[in-house]
């Protein structure tokens, strides 16, 4: 049963993975027929774009090329992490943040 009620999302799960554009495309294609498996990685998806601009923002400020290849790996790893977890059908959080995401967004 959660097998195929994951399925019926996946879609848009995996869609919402795709920049902040593919988020809101996602969000939209799940606003007909709530999904909780399509809302979650929705959460997930917003909370890592939404990291990426705000911590992007506050490593501009030091100039340095380890801090901002760190950002970029960090990043990198919550949204390879998030897009496996859609793949698979399953419902983990991102590391570190992913817990904040569900809570924050939970009106998604």
């Amino acid at each position: 049963m959660q097998s195929d009620y994951a399925k019926q999302g996946k879609t848009p799960a995996i869609v919402a993975y795709i920049t902040i554009v593919g988020t809101i495309i996602a969000y939209f294609m799940n606003n007909e027929h709530k999904n909780q498996f399509a809302s979650f990685h929705i959460r997930q998806a917003l909370g890592i774009n939404i990291s990426f601009y705000v911590i992007g923002a506050m490593v501009t400020f030091f100039d340095s090329w380890p801090i901002s290849s760190a950002f970029y790996i960090f990043i990198f790893v919550l949204w390879g992490f998030g897009l496996i977890t859609a793949f698979k059908e399953e419902q983990k959080t991102v590391p570190i943040l992913g817990p904040y995401f569900q809570k924050w967004f939970s009106s998604i």
